[in-house]
């Protein structure tokens, strides 16, 4: 269709003759105000409506405390108030050292809707790591739980210490003691802030171009970067996800949503702790994984939403595991952070009769947005299942390019190169790292995402692989994700991870690593002849050893470093 502009679309792939891929979805825009933030925002949906406010908004699965929408935003502004006492003023940095919680996302709201920032971090980082991303960001608040105290001692930057987890208890009080007694960093307990009247708490002036949150890269390609996302970014993260509950979405009257995401990685904090709460779901939060309890959390809430990684699939879809529990309730499964193989979508599908197996595609520098296989019209609905093994299409509101890495020239359907996407919901910038932001993020509004992919003529798409994954074999390029999906297609094999292994001739050869089923053993040469059997030669695997687990970061891709540090099995 020529549109006018010198160019015409193809509105089956949304590929245009200007190179740009547009989304197939029915426009949305973003809200007008300069002066927004994303709290005001996200209450200006369900959550803040008062036929809401009886509702659940957030549940501990374990303890089943729980706060209603109601409650919601009264605890926001206590705690905003809290802060605020405690010195917490527009721009200072708070770091949030949690696992999952009901008051991460509410910690978060809180700290945000005072113009403060945000920035959060893996509760099993080492000292080091924590130190350094305190440094970066200029933390000068933190809330964690005592039994992790230890790993900020003797950080004299730190101005406040709140303490979370039943904070009135002296057995916790003593535990914070001991814990700090060699910092000398007196604490408060986060009691204070939950009883901290809500009509103290300050009022700002937020543009939606202010800096919300610092989320810190996984760093498994390269050194850790702290990704500057906006108040803009959570406005758009939050209307692309409603938009994702459309007409063409069999969902059930009230949306349960299973928390197990964690809170201090974008899928989560976005999605769970900002969209779905706006939707008016109820979130239920897991604080950790464990395979039998989240079973019983499912069947416990009647939960209708289950956003997962691979791995927690994986896991779900081996022999037996769920066949003591009713899991029914389930009609969505939403899985993203890492690439999910058509054969284990199908495998899955199975498991989960009633559900719908959608998966997305997105990054922390997009603030988790990108694709997704939620259908863009009816018709797309009733081609579901043969996106299976795809991202989906565009999501609302983001452009994309398809850019040859050697050429640098814009690419049709069908053709493999690096993603280049564009929307509202895209980074400021890199913190303190000019260099990263100008390779990563163009003048014209473009980030090159660094993953190597293909839009076919549907307009889905296909994640090939991580370009600086690649690996070189005599001058071929092997996807390990290729050969990841086709390992874990074999009935006997629930992981793989495959890396490259420094050859004289070749230069690099692919070898795997891979968790195998002990009830359905299989040799070293039946794999590689599994593998042979399916690929060109110079795809063939040439060793495999056996693990127990694959090495993956809290958000489910494999940490590849580690596994090039493991000993291989021997020819």
């Amino acid at each position: 269709m020529d549109l006018g502009r010198g160019f015409e679309i193809d509105w089956r792939s949304g590929y245009g003759t200007d190179g740009i891929y547009r989304n197939l979805r029915t426009q949305l825009s973003m809200p007008k105000e300069a002066e927004l933030d994303l709290v005001t925002f996200l209450f200006s949906g369900k959550a803040g409506d008062p036929q809401f406010a009886n509702t659940a908004a957030l549940v501990d699965a374990e303890t089943g405390e729980q706060l209603t929408f109601g409650e919601l935003g009264v605890t926001v502004r206590s705690i905003a108030a809290g802060l605020a006492e405690l010195g917490v003023r527009q721009g200072s940095t708070v770091m949030i050292l949690l696992g999952n919680s009901i008051f991460f996302p509410v910690i978060f709201m809180a700290i945000t809707s005072i113009g403060a920032v945000v920035t959060t971090v893996n509760p099993l980082n080492t000292r080091y790591e924590i130190a350094k991303q305190m440094r970066d960001s200029r933390t000068r608040f933190l809330i964690t739980i005592p039994q992790l105290v230890s790993k900020v001692e003797g950080l004299e930057s730190l101005l406040g210490l709140i303490l979370l987890e039943n904070p009135s208890s002296s057995s916790v009080a003593a535990a914070a003691a001991e814990e700090n007694k060699n910092n000398k960093l007196s604490f408060t307990p986060f009691s204070k802030l939950l009883a901290t009247n809500p009509d103290k708490a300050p009022r700002v002036r937020i543009r939606q171009t202010d800096t919300a949150a610092l989320l810190y890269s996984s760093g498994t390609t390269g050194a850790s970067k702290g990704v500057v996302l906006t108040h803009k970014s959570f406005i758009a993260a939050q209307i692309i996800a409603a938009d994702g509950m459309n007409e063409f979405r069999d969902l059930p009257p009230h949306e349960v949503v299973l928390g197990l995401v964690p809170f201090f990685h974008v899928f989560g904090l976005a999605l769970m702790g900002c969209a779905d709460l706006r939707a008016g779901a109820t979130v239920v939060v897991m604080s950790k994984f464990g395979i039998v309890e989240m079973l019983e959390t499912i069947q416990k809430y009647r939960v209708t939403s289950l956003p997962v990684v691979p791995p927690i699939l994986l896991a779900l879809c081996r022999p037996g595991v769920m066949d003591a529990y009713d899991v029914s309730s389930v009609s969505n499964i939403g899985c993203g952070a890492a690439p999910l193989s058509k054969e284990l979508t199908e495998r899955c599908a199975a498991k989960f009769p009633n559900a719908t197996i959608n998966q997305g595609y997105g990054l922390t520098e997009s603030t988790a947005m990108g694709t997704s296989t939620i259908p863009v019209s009816k018709d797309r609905k009733r081609d579901l299942k043969s996106s299976y093994g795809s991202a989906g299409w565009l999501v609302n509101m983001l452009e994309a390019m398809v850019v040859d890495v050697e050429t640098g020239r814009f690419l049709p359907p069908n053709c493999t190169g690096e993603l280049w996407i564009r929307g509202p919901s895209l980074m400021q910038e890199y913190l303190n790292n000019a260099e990263a932001t100008a390779a990563t993020l163009d003048k014209e509004g473009w980030l090159h995402t660094g993953d190597l992919v293909y839009i076919d003529s549907d307009g889905c798409l296909f994640v090939v692989d991580r370009i600086k994954e690649l690996i070189k074999y005599k001058g071929f390029q092997v996807a390990p994700a290729e050969l990841e999906a086709i390992l874990t297609s074999h009935p006997s094999i629930f992981d793989a991870a495959v890396v490259p292994l420094p050859d004289e001739e070749a230069g690099q050869v692919p070898i795997a690593y891979i968790v195998c089923n002990p009830e359905r053993l299989v040799t070293e040469k039946q794999v590689l002849d599994f593998v042979a059997e399916q690929v060109a030669p110079y795809k063939k695997l040439r060793r495999v050893t056996f693990l127990e687990t694959i090495p993956r970061s809290s958000s489910g891709k494999i940490l590849r470093r580690e596994l090039t540090q493991k000993p291989i099995s021997k020819l």
